[in-house]
């Protein structure tokens, strides 16, 4: 969309230079004036468009560097917005498998001695039968 906008800018600005070339130029042709002024006033008219496109192309860059320092000056508070948010997430996954672990490690225990007092009274119960 950028590329489209700048195209369409410099579209604008080669047809306002054009445009204005051709103007000044069909004005001092019919213009009641000696080949020499005549010349004269072509070169004047085209250096002062020259100038005025110059000023206009240098305040079209100044704003484009802008619009890019903006653009990178966002795109660098989102990057690390990302990360805060990734971190936290993070964080948050640590703490819950943490849990999960403990939790995991208490049933382990508490299996482990239920099995072990499962072993126990069957040899006692096998102990009995012989």
């Amino acid at each position: 969309m950028a590329d489209e906008k700048s195209g369409m800018a410099k579209g604008l600005l080669v047809g306002f230079l054009v445009g204005g070339v051709v103007g000044a130029i069909a004005a001092l042709l019919y213009a009641p004036k000696s080949g020499k002024e005549l010349r004269s006033d072509i070169k004047k008219k085209a250096t002062d468009i020259a100038e005025g496109a110059s000023g206009y192309l240098k305040t079209t860059k100044s704003k484009a560097q802008d619009f890019v320092n903006q653009g990178k000056t966002r795109s660098d508070q989102l990057i690390s917005d990302a990360k805060e948010k990734a971190e936290h997430i993070m964080g948050d996954a640590d703490k819950v498998l943490s849990e999960i672990r403990e939790r995991a490690g208490n049933e382990s225990g508490k299996i482990k001695a239920a099995f072990r007092a499962g072993v126990e009274a069957y040899k006692g119960e096998k102990g009995r039968d012989a």
